[in-house]
């Protein structure tokens, strides 16, 4: 068995080339001689690949169909930073909560009078995600004009998209895989 392996290496030896040499002046870090068919030395033009965006789509629901869902409406109307922090933290995909992002919007009701500036923003990157319709008119005008009823659509946006507002994004996710009905992996290991 051995004597096999050293003819086969001795074959692979001999169909092997013999490793370039480098030149002399070479910069160093930029390989001279490469035998990999991917690498030239000639810099290739930038390529540009246009990919077209999303086409826009309508919101699910109206601005001021606020009282489709009569419990969100309420609790957007008495308390909005609560619906701020759930729509939040699910444009966010949890990489902000909703406590943190609920805290923030109250504080800057309370300081500014004015967390329509803070909230905005969130309209905007859940427009981008879901390649929504700028409507009735900007996000700025829309949640400075009438900000419960921008949260109220943004709400019933998200749950109408699937989404448990309830729950969050982590549990949306634990939510979305057991649901699946695929059992987790086990991969063997040591047996007795």
């Amino acid at each position: 068995m051995c004597a096999s392996n050293t003819t086969q290496y001795q074959k692979y030896l001999e169909l092997t080339p013999p490793p370039a040499k480098p030149e002399k002046d070479a910069p160093t870090g930029i390989p001279v001689s490469s035998s990999d068919q991917y690498y030239s030395d000639i810099p290739h033009p930038h390529v540009h690949i246009h990919v077209p965006p999303k086409p826009k789509v309508p919101w699910s629901t109206g601005l001021f169909d606020c009282f489709s869902d009569v419990r969100n409406c309420c609790l957007t109307c008495w308390c909005p930073c609560i619906t701020f922090g759930q729509i939040a933290e699910i444009v966010d995909k949890g990489s902000s909560s909703c406590g943190q992002s609920g805290a923030l919007y109250t504080i800057l009701a309370c300081v500014t009078c004015c967390p329509c500036c803070y909230s905005c923003f969130y309209r905007s990157k859940m427009r981008k995600q879901y390649a929504l319709h700028e409507s009735p008119c900007g996000d700025c005008c829309v949640h400075c004009f009438c900000e419960s009823c921008a949260l109220c659509q943004e709400y019933r946006e998200l749950k109408i998209r699937g989404y448990d507002m309830k729950i969050g994004w982590h549990g949306n996710v634990e939510k979305n895989n057991t649901d699946t009905g695929i059992p987790p992996v086990v991969e063997e290991g040591m047996s007795r």
